[in-house]
């Protein structure tokens, strides 16, 4: 136990967990340029925040839910032994191919995807570049923060 009461292990963890939160604000930070630079009105933050409120807080619970999000990759890129910026990197766009034929039920479901909005966006090169881009980012700046 270190002075704080914590086990190595879950003072790891809990850096882990912290480093995937910065790396997922930095995230937030960057994407609206990000966005603006690749062409697309997609926005990770935009994605999780709409689809749980509909009114003027969904950037606050947007950027919430992505940092949690950050946060619980965080802790298990730690817990598996990642380190290093190669790793974070790899890890992120791993996730980001795995999760990526989700975009099939945001296309069909998501309020930002109806007349209007966002492009289809499973098959969006421009999205698919931005996402490709900040995951790259997350995992970066997660693996410079887990050593």
């Amino acid at each position: 136990m270190n002075g704080a009461g914590w086990s190595p292990r879950s003072a790891r963890a809990l850096r882990g967990a912290l480093a995937g939160a910065l790396a997922a604000a930095l995230w937030a930070a960057a994407e609206p340029a990000l966005g603006r630079a690749f062409g697309t009105p997609f926005s990770d933050v935009r994605l999780l925040g709409r689809a749980v409120t509909r009114g003027r807080l969904w950037p606050v619970a947007g950027v919430a839910l992505h940092v949690g999000n950050g946060a619980a990759f965080g802790w298990a890129f730690e817990r598996l032994g990642g380190r290093g910026v190669r790793q974070g990197v790899i890890a992120a766009e791993l996730e980001n191919l795995l999760l990526w034929p989700g975009m099939a039920v945001v296309d069909r479901f998501h309020p930002d995807r109806r007349p209007a909005g966002w492009p289809r966006l499973l098959t969006d090169s421009r999205t698919f570049g931005l996402e490709a881009t900040t995951h790259g980012l997350f995992g970066a700046t997660l693996g410079a923060l887990v050593r």
